[in-house]
């Protein structure tokens, strides 16, 4: 951890605790949710209904259920969603491009093609 360093705008040192963990439910276990917590990450994930039925069959040994910001993953599922439109085109799934910027500039006109296509949405 010593050596992330995410930039700041404007004044100030650098951050080094990284922005919420954005997961499935297939990221759901103890085990996850542990490191994160370890590392102070902070994990908005949601929890899996089997998770939630024994942890309730528990009673009050089962422990309060973790916290999940439903806004903040909504937002992963609004990026995601455009990730999978942007891999329908194959130049994006396959990257045949081998440069860097190349491989951006793919990705802006398959950008521009979604947008042109349905802007509203």
């Amino acid at each position: 951890m010593e050596s992330i360093r995410i930039p700041r705008r404007g004044v100030g040192r650098p951050r080094k605790k990284p922005a919420p963990a954005l997961a499935d439910k297939a990221y759901s276990s103890r085990a996850n949710r542990r490191y994160l917590r370890r590392r102070g990450i902070k994990a908005v994930i949601p929890v899996k209904k089997d998770q939630a039925a024994h942890r309730a069959g528990r009673g009050s040994k089962g422990g309060r259920p973790p916290v999940f910001d439903r806004d903040a993953y909504k937002e992963r599922n609004t990026v995601e969603r455009c990730v999978n439109k942007l891999r329908q085109h194959r130049a994006v799934a396959t990257r045949y491009d081998k440069r860097e910027r190349i491989y951006q500039g793919t990705i802006d006109v398959a950008s521009i093609r979604i947008w042109l296509r349905h802007p509203a949405k």
